[in-house]
């Protein structure tokens, strides 16, 4: 099996599991995933400044840091006005996970990677979003999650844009 063939069914299974998880997400939980998916698209933004060589993937890489660190201060701040909400202290497995794959990739490789990674990513993550929205216990993180949801929605379709420039099949 080459590499790439692995890297690919890795990923693909991956996906899965995180979108299965991602869908558990209930109650308070939200918090902890909510900020763990926030804190896994900095990381791997970070990841595309240094690795990443399109400009625009660059660009949309330096708007998730800037985003989801504001995002994620949000929801620290509602979460440490109750007691019992707690923030996660790293990001989930499976996203470290879809950060190493990231790191064994380079160039115009990388772009097309990282660009595939985003839709994924901001899909799992909408769907968190729009569950806890809907049926949500909290009604501060409830309008969080409901008021988040427009721009979460803008990284998608910017993230489906890249992908597509950049050689995916998305």
């Amino acid at each position: 099996m080459t590499t790439k063939a692995f890297l690919s069914s890795t990923a693909a299974v991956l996906f899965g599991v995180a979108a299965n998880f991602a869908l558990a997400a209930e109650g308070e939980n939200f918090v902890d995933e909510a900020s763990a998916k926030g804190m896994a698209e900095i990381e791997t933004a970070k990841l595309a400044l240094d690795k990443g060589t399109a400009e625009d993937v660059k660009t949309f890489a330096q708007k998730m840091i800037d985003d989801h660190t504001k995002s994620n201060q949000q929801l620290a701040k509602l979460a440490g006005q109750n007691d019992d909400l707690e923030m996660s202290d790293e990001a989930t497995l499976m996203d470290k996970a879809k950060a190493m794959i990231l790191k064994l990739r380079d160039g115009e490789n990388f772009d097309q990677a990282y660009a595939n990674n985003q839709v994924v990513a901001h899909e799992q993550t909408i769907e968190l979003y729009r569950e806890y929205a809907k049926n949500g216990e909290n009604a501060e993180l409830k309008q969080f999650a409901e008021s988040t949801l427009k721009e979460l929605e803008q990284h998608l379709q910017h993230a489906k844009e890249l992908a597509s420039k950049h050689g995916s099949k998305q």
